[in-house]
């Protein structure tokens, strides 16, 4: 038999039922001369310190640094996961060759390669290599199985991230929380955390330093034109006055007039962190949020794998891409007018060259039903309508300069029309943002001027204040992660400066999420501040390797490199401990000082323990109503599936705008709904009251019965 081991139960299903093997067994399915079995995402990770010698467990400055002579790997402790792996293991041993079926990325490659390893796996063994989860992608994908070796440099980067995070973040960590910490609580330091939260306390200082200075301009109006003095801005009020009244006393001249006819080029394909950006922008989603909500239209078949970093297209999927227009019956409006002629081969679509592991994010032949959530369809939207746009012609555009004179003062007017929406057309519809609105408001339409007209204008002063910068949001932040900290708008550019980005997609969403958690920075609306602990922690730390972005990025590249077979892993990682050793013996030997703690118990959490001496629920022997594998655990916020990262399942205790009780949710998961409540205040349909209970999906609902 060949064994089939996917990164997921789910996946699993699909495959198996490709394959024909749908007799479903504990922990597997057969059939067809396969066994498809799965994983829940990590079954492994490295060893704890303690694991390697028993005084390890000692955070103790004489313990440090923490470098094992070789670093080992170890099963999650949980009893699902214990489950599950002696099922592959016995599968491994039994079968005559393994297909790693995990998903096609860094990671996916490094939580199969670590089962394996556990397992002893010495089978021959094949790699499954597709971007897309649909019927016709998983038997294209098994027709063209890859040999495992090809993936050995992939997994050699995924080790060498993994190593180096733990040296870095479990030395660091202990290292900064026994001389800074003191003993209050726990100082969290990570390769790529670190610098991220530099970033964001960098730009605070900037605002905080910020002297907002007012200054004046001179502006006139002719024939219904508003022009600006190109000149610099005037720093008194005395003499922007004495400007107007120069102004008075000339006539108003125009000495050029151009008009130039231009391209704005059509946008380009998502990447994820340029998909969840644009939900950051438009729908406020977080990083988070929109990875999930991408990664489960991924697994119903209705986009392609997420996790990438290109926003290109291979060339070989140039004549799949009719088919997939085709079946976007919703978006018909928009795909008729490409489907009358070719689809255009552009290079700004499809280039092997920009496309390593996969393709940009597009849509599959396969289009969504109505059971997605609200959110997903939003995000689905997106994809689409950005998938169709780039097909279109260019927007043309007339761009118009006139330059004018009053006395010896020049003044500019500039004006942009529309000629040919072009791939525009395809958003004709859409609301405008805040942005676009404000941009749009600036335009004028400029009329014919002829060059040494003369006439009366009206002048005037505009008064105005220096703005400081703008704190991160959710999407400035990632696009500062992507570009380690350098302001780039130019999306060519950016695309060629992602090799030295900080972290990577996939990885970025929950970095900014674990800063939220370690209560290093917090949101303020749409923006994103550093807490006193976060920026006392980024001022202690004297260490530029530790925080800075660019140098982070550099390791980035490094592990880019370990990819493409051009560097050492090894290498690495000796790098790393000569950094880690230096950066051990600093510290230690630097003056202490004790940083500030946000997370100080508040007296309503203290309040939260009361019911507890009555209602006592284990949630450890209650099993996930979702995955139906894992047990549940609870949380400060929610009870959920303690593999939460691969099964997704959570319920907070506070669903739509209301508190629930630790029994109230105990009867939602055991009972599937609760009794009827009252008191809710966020519902999107305006519910207040009604029966929370656990939809297909595994989330929460409130039904009006």
């Amino acid at each position: 038999m060949k064994l089939c081991i996917a990164e997921k139960p789910s996946v699993a299903r699909d495959i198996a039922k490709v394959l024909g093997a749908d007799l479903p067994k504990q922990g597997y399915f057969e059939g067809n001369g396969f066994w498809v079995t799965w994983t829940f995402g990590h079954l492994c990770t490295l060893k704890e310190p303690q694991d390697y010698s028993p005084h390890f467990k000692s955070w103790d400055l004489i313990f440090l640094p923490v470098i094992p002579q070789n670093f080992g790997i170890k099963l999650i402790p949980n009893p699902g996961v214990e489950k599950q792996f002696k099922i592959i293991e016995k599968l491994v041993e039994d079968c005559v060759e393994v297909i790693n079926c995990g998903d096609a990325g860094q990671e996916g490659e490094l939580i199969q390669r670590w089962v394996l390893q556990k397992a002893k796996c010495r089978k021959p063994m094949k790699r499954l290599w597709i971007s897309s989860l649909t019927e016709d992608a998983i038997k294209e994908g098994f027709a063209n199985l890859k040999p495992a070796e090809d993936y050995q440099n992939l997994y050699l980067a995924g080790n060498a991230r993994a190593i180096g995070d733990w040296l870095l973040g479990i030395n660091a960590t202990r290292l900064f929380t026994r001389k800074f910490g003191g003993n209050k609580g726990v100082l969290s330091i990570g390769r790529v955390q670190t610098p991220t939260l530099a970033m964001i306390v960098q730009r605070q200082k900037e605002i905080n330093a910020f002297t907002t200075e007012e200054y004046w301009e001179l502006k006139t109006k002719y024939r219904d034109v508003l022009f600006a003095a190109a000149i610099d801005r005037l720093k008194t009020k005395e003499k922007a006055e004495k400007g107007l009244e120069y102004l008075k006393q000339h006539e108003f001249e125009i000495i050029a007039f151009e008009i130039k006819e231009g391209k704005e080029k059509n946008p380009r394909l998502f990447d994820l962190t340029a998909l969840q950006v644009e939900a950051n922008r438009k729908f406020g989603y977080s990083a988070e949020n929109t990875l999930k909500y991408i990664q489960s239209l991924y697994e119903k078949k209705h986009t392609t794998y997420p996790r990438v970093d290109t926003t290109y297209l291979s060339e070989n999927l140039h004549p799949k891409i009719e088919g997939i227009l085709r079946s976007m019956n919703f978006y018909a409006q928009f795909t008729a007018p490409l489907l009358t002629k070719p689809i255009p081969k552009s290079k700004a679509v499809f280039d092997d060259s920009k496309v390593t592991d996969h393709h940009a994010i597009i849509p599959t032949e396969i289009p969504p039903s109505s059971s997605l959530t609200k959110e997903e369809k939003l995000i689905y939207d997106l994809v689409a309508k950005r998938f169709i746009a780039v097909f279109y012609p260019d927007c043309k555009i007339s761009n118009t300069l006139v330059e004018g004179q009053v006395g010896t003062i020049p003044f500019k007017a500039s004006g942009k029309q529309i000629l040919e929406p072009g791939w525009r057309e395809v958003y004709a519809l859409e609301k405008k943002d805040e942005t676009e609105k404000k941009d749009k408001d600036e335009e004028q339409t400029i009329p014919e001027f002829k060059v040494g007209e003369k006439g009366p204008h009206k002048p005037l002063i505009h008064q105005g204040k220096t703005s400081p910068p703008k704190p991160y949001t959710e999407a400035t932040l990632l696009r500062a992660m992507e570009t380690a900290g350098k302001q780039v708008d130019d999306e060519e550019l950016r695309e060629m400066m992602k090799n030295n980005g900080i972290g990577r997609p996939s990885t970025r969403a929950n970095i900014i999420e674990t800063l939220f958690k370690r209560k290093y920075i917090e949101r303020k609306k749409k923006n994103i501040l550093a807490t006193t602990t976060g920026v006392e922690l980024i001022d202690t730390i004297e260490d530029e390797l530790l925080k800075s972005p660019e140098l982070t990025g550099e390791w980035e590249f490094k592990l880019r490199k370990i990819e493409r077979g051009e560097y050492e892993a090894n290498q690495f990682k000796d790098e790393l401990i000569t950094m880690v050793t230096e950066l051990t013996r600093k510290v230690i030997s630097e003056k202490p000082k004790i940083i500030s703690f946000n997370d100080e118990v508040q007296p309503k959490e203290k309040k939260e323990k009361a019911p507890r001496k009555t209602t006592v629920i284990s949630w450890e022997d209650e099993t996930c109503p979702k995955c139906k594998t894992n047990k549940l655990m609870k949380g400060k916020t929610a009870v959920g599936c303690s593999s939460y990262r691969d099964c997704g399942f959570k319920l907070s205790f506070v669903l739509f705008g209301k508190k629930l009780s630790e029994k109230q949710i105990h009867d939602v998961i055991l009972k599937g709904k609760s009794s009827k409540l009252k008191g809710f205040t966020n519902h999107p349909d305006h519910l207040t009251e009604g029966i929370i209970r656990i939809s297909d999906h595994g989330e929460a609902e409130l039904a009006a019965e």
